[in-house]
Order: C-alpha cells, then sequence, then structure tokens
C-alpha cells in the first residue's frame, strides 16, 4: 500500500481542515457521491443520536486514509464488537469510500485498520473502488434528474411511454375540484406536520408486519435533530401537502448539494384516491428548477412509481468484506446457504433465506446503539 496509512477517529473529533477536506473529495467524486449519506454530517448526527450507547470500543468511526501528511480518504461505519455496520443502518441508504480520484487501497486493510473481523455493507456505491468484487448481489437505486428543468424532464418520461405525471396533472385538479385548494410547502417547520408523518409511518410499518424502526431512541432523535437542523449543507428537508387544508402527504428527504435524497415518505390513506404522495414527489421535481437541487435520489426499491419517476438509476451492491476469521466464515456460510436456495426453483421460498438475512442486518443496526 505504499505510503498509505488508515487512522482511525470518532467524527466528532474531526478538526475543521478534515472537515473541509471530506467535503472537498465528496464534491470530486462523481455525482452519485452527492448523497446526504456519505458526508461528514451524517455520521457526526448519528453519532450525537447514539451517544448513549457508545464507548470506547463501540460506536461510529471514521477511517481516514491518509497519503504521507494529507487525507485522501474518509469511510464511517458503526463497529460493534467482531463486526462493523454502516452507520446509521439501517437509515442509511448508501456506503462508500470517499476518497481522491485514483486512490488504490486495500478494502481488508481498511477492516483491519477499524479493528474488526468484517465489514457489512448493504448499499454500496463502489464500481471501481476498493469493495469492488465484495458484492454478494446487486440492486438499483432510481434517480429522477430534471436537468435543464421540469418541463424537459416531464417531455422526456412522456417520450419513454410513461404517463405518471400526466396521471398526477389530472388527479390534482379533481382533487382542487372536490375538496379544494392543493398546497405545497417546501422545507416547512411545522412540528404538527412532523408528528404527523411519525405517526403515519409507524402505522404503516405496523400494518406490514415489519420492525418499527422508531422504536430504539436514537432513530427518533436523529430524525428530530435532522428535521430541526438549520444547517445550510446537510440536515431534513419535510415537505408537505395540503389538500382543502388537510395535510394529504408528507415527506422528509436528505440534503446534498445538488441533491435531495428520498428519505421518510407517508400519506393519509383517506386521499388514496388522489395519489397524494405522487402528487407531492410532482411538486418537489418541479420546485427543484429554482433551486441548487436538481437530483431526487428515491433510492433503492422495486416501486413502480420510483421506476417510472426515474429517469436514471445507480447501482448498489449488498455484500462483505472480512479478514480470516470466525465472523467471516459464518457470514460467508449464510450467503452461500442464500444462493443456493435462490438457484432453486421455488418461487418466494428461495426469497426465505435473503428476506431473514436482512431482517437481522435490520435488527443488528437498529440495536447497535
Amino acid at each position: 500500500m505504499s505510503a498509505l496509512q488508515i487512522e482511525v477517529v470518532r467524527p466528532q473529533d474531526l478538526t475543521p481542515a478534515r472537515l473541509d477536506r471530506w467535503a472537498q473529495l465528496q464534491g470530486q467524486q462523481d455525482i452519485t457521491y452527492d448523497s446526504p449519506f456519505l458526508s461528514p454530517h451524517w455520521a457526526r448526527a448519528v453519532e450525537r443520536a447514539q451517544a448513549r450507547g457508545a464507548s470506547a470500543t463501540r460506536g461510529v468511526r471514521v477511517a481516514v486514509v491518509r497519503d504521507g501528511a494529507q487525507d485522501v480518504g474518509f469511510m464511517a461505519v458503526h463497529v460493534g464488537g467482531a463486526t462493523a455496520l454502516p452507520v446509521g443502518a439501517p437509515l442509511c441508504d448508501y456506503q462508500g469510500l470517499v476518497a481522491a480520484p485514483g486512490l488504490e487501497v486495500s478494502a481488508r486493510e481498511i477492516v483491519a485498520a477499524l479493528g474488526v473481523q468484517r465489514l457489512d455493507f448493504c448499499h454500496m456505491l463502489d464500481a471501481t473502488g476498493p469493495f469492488q468484487g465484495f458484492s454478494h448481489g446487486e440492486s438499483l437505486s432510481q434517480v429522477a434528474d430534471i436537468g435543464p428543468g421540469y418541463e424537459a424532464y416531464a417531455a422526456d418520461r412522456r417520450a419513454a411511454g410513461v404517463g405518471l405525471l400526466k396521471d398526477c396533472d389530472k388527479k390534482r385538479r379533481k382533487a382542487e375540484r372536490d375538496l379544494g385548494e392543493v398546497v405545497f410547502t417546501p422545507f416547512s417547520r411545522a412540528s404538527s406536520d412532523f408528528d404527523q408523518l411519525i405517526a403515519w409511518k409507524r402505522a404503516q410499518l405496523k400494518a406490514t408486519g415489519q420492525f418499527d424502526i422508531f422504536q430504539p431512541g436514537w432513530t427518533r432523535r436523529l430524525i428530530s435533530d435532522l428535521f430541526e437542523s438549520r444547517d445550510p449543507e446537510f440536515g431534513g428537508a419535510l415537505f408537505s401537502l395540503h389538500i382543502g387544508g388537510k395535510l394529504a402527504a408528507v415527506h422528509l428527504h436528505l440534503r446534498g448539494a445538488r441533491t435531495i435524497h428520498g428519505w421518510l415518505i407517508a400519506h393519509d390513506p383517506a386521499f388514496d384516491r388522489f395519489s397524494p404522495g405522487l402528487l407531492l414527489f410532482q411538486n418537489i421535481l418541479r420546485w427543484m428548477e429554482t433551486t441548487p437541487y436538481h437530483r431526487l435520489d428515491l433510492g433503492a426499491g422495486d416501486y413502480r412509481f420510483k421506476r417510472e419517476l426515474a429517469n436514471a438509476q445507480v447501482s448498489v451492491g449488498h455484500g462483505f468484506v472480512g479478514v480470516l476469521s470466525p465472523a467471516t466464515l459464518l457470514r460467508q456460510a449464510a450467503y452461500s446457504l442464500r444462493r443456493a436456495a435462490e438457484s432453486l426453483p421455488l418461487g418466494g421460498v428461495s426469497e426465505l433465506p435473503g428476506k431473514a438475512m436482512r431482517r437481522v442486518d435490520r435488527l443488528r443496526g437498529l440495536r447497535s446503539a
């Protein structure tokens, strides 16, 4: 690894100069790295939210790759015992090494420097970097890029045979006729709307049999802190849609330099016939035309509305990197079982090992602090 060294520090101990260097390197990367999840602010926000559960050996850490006296790479993870997870998992939609172009560093050396046996990842942005070859599967994150403006974007969607935006226009007019004015509010500071988002989201998770991501104290602290943030470079952005004076849909997204990242979304089922969540996404895309943002990252997930809104995709991988150890062998065995099951023509049964692994990883992340 020539003169490269890897230093491990807490996010709170990053100096202003290092924070600036991290931001500089992130800006030099491909536009896909313009993600709030890859910024130092995300690592610091998660560290603050998880502070009660942190210890000398567990918690959020940053691997800083150094070439002589210069920092050339940053990667934040959550260290917990023998393994490490993405920072803020399962609320973290992207992972990756933010590095100088052309940096060559070994993924296993990063793992060893962190003092763990294995690093697991679920949405790794690393097509050519040190984690290339460690993915055990890939998925697509969907991105709506308005480029020169909303109308050009909408025309492109129509040319692709997608009628979603046209349907939204019809439903918006119908909502106005039937119920009254449709009001869009970007960067809302309404605490009542934020509280309603959490309530709707918890009800949605319960109805679908999923674990309540708001149950651990750190997740609610993190989400509340991001909503309340006034930092111009990073934080949550609450968007709301009222129909006839009533809250119909509300989203809490995160902000990058040029990207709005879709994060927590919910709506009132009473307005289902008007698709208020989609109307809100359409409003956000129109609003972006007058802002520094031009990408709405919808994240991973094979949902029809994401595919139809998106005009670009980002490939992300799931897998792990480990040094020779019991933890690495256990993970390798789990993936071997998963691959064997997925190769069998058993329909939904073949997907059970993968679903079980994802569920366990979500619980590991939520209980990590």
